[in-house]
């Protein structure tokens, strides 16, 4: 007897064996459509091995998606590459196992440049292949392609991954609006998003971003009528209004302090600042409220630059300053928290280009203000 023909039937069980430790290898939920596809035709089922992203793609089609004219191309022995096309599956998949595959594939950047780059950034390890692809594919649809190239790279390139998806989505907001210089929530970026910054260093920045638009959103466009205390003088020392998102960004950015985070706390009528400046440098930032059940207003907070301590004299120019007012006729009254409306308007004017742009109103970043959605960010 040939010894082909004793060696066939050793190939065809080592075919099998192979095929069915592939198939083992798709996730749980998904298994047995993929391995119910699998069992049409022997084409079908070397793509287990193959192209397991492109099995996975037509054993569990994303919406929209119709497998009939991709399985027939895989029966008729058609290339990979065509048959990946017609399923919309890109290439660059292929080098992905069996394990990155936990739900239908939704649409993915391709193309040349796109596959070169995204190969230097794939995981090495299958337990991270499914995290991995989650954060590519949310970072190419809330982002933009080079946004999905960079997050790909930040994922794999520390041990674990520090790549949060929940805070995704702000960091994606942030990398699209870094690149879209017309727009108003542009304007509002400190720090724009390159595609050679670290993660921590994206985070920082994008959490920056987010404090800016809750201090605008918070505080409206108009600056706060009721300053509760007048401008004044005292020993030298000027103190001067900060009643506006204008001012407060600049006298954060210049005393190197986190006024800007102060958007919730004045829009429930909780506190006011002040500068002290003196000829015309600032020395401090002053935050007057109520404390300790005091109804009555008080210095609660007085810092100069990096939060430093202030010189006694200062201390004393800023209570002569406060005691010059009537303290008994000033409304303070509060705002339950919460309860303070964001600015319709500029909520609106904030992301309407995003809205454009995605052809839709995200569910997470709804038409109407909503401080349950800038929470969530």
């Amino acid at each position: 007897m040939p010894s082909s023909l004793l060696l066939a039937p050793r190939r065809e069980a080592g075919r099998a064996d192979l095929l069915e430790r592939r198939l083992r290898r798709f996730h749980p939920r998904c298994q047995g459509a993929v391995r119910a596809l699998a069992m049409r035709h022997a084409r079908i089922a070397d793509l287990a091995v193959s192209f397991p992203a492109l099995l996975f793609a037509l054993a569990v089609p994303r919406p929209g998606l119709d497998p009939a004219r991709a399985l027939a191309c895989v029966i008729d022995g058609r290339p990979l590459a065509e048959v990946a096309a017609v399923a919309g599956v890109p290439m660059w998949l292929r080098k992905l196992p069996p394990e990155a595959f936990c739900g239908p594939i939704p649409n993915l950047p391709d193309g040349d440049l796109f596959r070169r780059q995204i190969a230097n950034h794939l995981p090495r390890s299958p337990k991270l292949a499914p995290a991995w692809l989650q954060v590519v594919a949310e970072a190419a649809e809330l982002a933009h392609a080079p946004a999905a190239i960079w997050i790909a790279r930040e994922f794999v390139r520390a041990a674990p991954p520090r790549v949060n998806p929940v805070r995704l989505r702000l960091i994606a907001l942030w990398s699209w609006f870094s690149v879209q210089p017309a727009t108003f929530g542009c304007d509002m970026i400190n720090k724009p998003w390159t595609p050679d910054m670290r993660m921590d260093q994206a985070v920082d920045a994008a959490d920056d971003w987010r404090m800016i638009i809750a201090l605008h959103l918070n505080l409206g466009r108009q600056p706060i009528a009721d300053m509760w205390l007048a401008p004044g003088q005292v020993a030298g020392y000027d103190f001067v209004p900060l009643s506006s998102t204008a001012a407060i960004i600049a006298e954060a950015a210049a005393m190197k302090n986190c006024l800007r985070t102060y958007g919730y706390n004045l829009a429930h009528n909780r506190s006011r600042l002040w500068s002290v400046r003196r000829d015309g440098a600032r020395v401090a930032t002053l935050k007057v409220a109520c404390a300790f059940r005091d109804p009555l207003p008080m210095i609660v907070e007085l810092r100069g630059p990096g939060n430093a301590d202030v010189p006694r004299e200062l201390s004393w120019a800023a209570r002569k300053w406060l005691h010059m007012h009537d303290l008994s006729q000033i409304d303070m009254s509060q705002r339950k928290w919460g309860t303070a409306p964001l600015d319709r308007i500029l909520w609106r004017s904030l992301w309407r280009p995003y809205w454009l742009a995605r052809r839709r109103i995200p569910v997470w970043l709804p038409i109407g203000p909503s401080r349950a959605a800038l929470d969530a960010l």
